[in-house]
């Protein structure tokens, strides 16, 4: 009984396992196996340093909008400190 399991379960990984290396997944882990490792290894050097560049940018961009939010803050303390009133009417 336990023979006819196993051969059964080999008949239908055969199917199921054309259908894996078949697809967009198998196809692209193969790629993935046959690169070299010094491509690899030159394309995360590449995306590091792209990602370096874009933390530094985002970096940049958050100091200046904190420098604008102090100026504006500051604008309105000053705004709040002076009075309120309506000049005179005409």
């Amino acid at each position: 009984m336990a023979i006819w399991a196993l051969v059964l379960l080999v008949v239908l990984m055969i199917p199921l396992l054309a259908i894996v290396i078949d697809s967009e997944f198998g196809r692209a882990f193969a790629r993935r196996i046959s690169r070299d490792s010094s491509e690899v290894e030159g394309e995360l050097d590449d995306r590091i340093t792209r990602l370096e560049g874009e933390v530094r940018y985002l970096t940049e961009s958050l100091e200046s909008v904190r420098d604008e939010t102090g100026f504006l803050r500051s604008l309105l303390d000053e705004e709040s400190s002076t009075s309120r009133t309506l000049p005179p009417a005409d």
